[in-house]
């Protein structure tokens, strides 16, 4: 294995080992363990997919800088010691279709990169994908769903969230988010970078549909002024 092989292996582990030390305490979290369980990740499957920097660096580096949970120390470390390996890759139409109204805020400042997955940088897997996923602040990622059952880690200190017609709900660092297949969800993001670990489970190449709510723009307004 070579160090970078080394390091974003690190990071898988310690994402799956947060996980474990969670069992229980999701129904996502027992699902996507249980996938895991059924995949061989051994040092042999280990991809060697080049590096990708994009133009949102600073954002990212800022984001990982600001994972200042106590229990979420290991993935920070390898996150920040692996950042320079991993493959990112804005949303260019990949996730959505390329007339999607997705809001100014999601175009200007989207990233995401693969660990395990399709075209990952650390194992291929076909239908089943884990992740990094960073917004940009003051950002409303608007309502919008898919076929893919979607667990989420945060990572961030605080960000909004909404399913469905519920009002918004913050959640901490460490919290999970679990988001049934084509159950609508939307997040805020404030004035720090928002970042996250994520997983779809299956149907990972199905595109997301944007579900219209009237409040989009008195929210992104609000974000814009930084009063929320």
């Amino acid at each position: 294995m070579t160090g970078k092989q080394q390091r974003i292996q690190a990071l898988i582990k310690s994402v799956i080992a947060y996980l474990r030390s969670c069992k229980g305490a999701s129904q996502g979290v027992d699902l996507v363990l249980s996938k895991l369980a059924g995949m061989d990740l051994s040092d042999k499957n280990l991809v060697d997919m080049p590096p990708q920097k994009s133009r949102h660096d600073a954002v990212l580096g800022s984001a990982i800088d600001l994972i200042t949970s106590p229990q979420l120390s290991e993935i920070a470390n390898c996150l920040k010691a692996a950042k320079e390996d991993l493959t990112w890759c804005e949303d260019n139409s990949e996730f959505y279709s390329p007339d999607a109204d997705l809001g100014a805020g999601y175009k200007k400042c989207n990233l995401h990169t693969l660990l395990i997955g399709p075209n990952s940088c650390g194992y291929s897997q076909p239908d089943f994908s884990l992740g990094i996923f960073m917004l940009g602040p003051w950002t409303l990622y608007r309502d919008h769903c898919h076929d893919a059952p979607e667990l989420y880690l945060n990572l961030s200190e605080r960000s909004g969230w909404r399913f469905g017609d519920q009002q918004w709900m913050d959640y901490s660092a460490g919290s999970f988010v679990w988001n049934e297949a084509g159950a609508p969800h939307a997040t805020r993001v404030y004035g720090q970078p928002f970042i996250s670990v994520f997983v779809w489970l299956e149907n990972v190449n199905s595109t997301c549909n944007v579900i219209h709510f009237d409040d989009w723009e008195e929210i992104e307004q609000k974000l814009a002024s930084q009063i929320i």
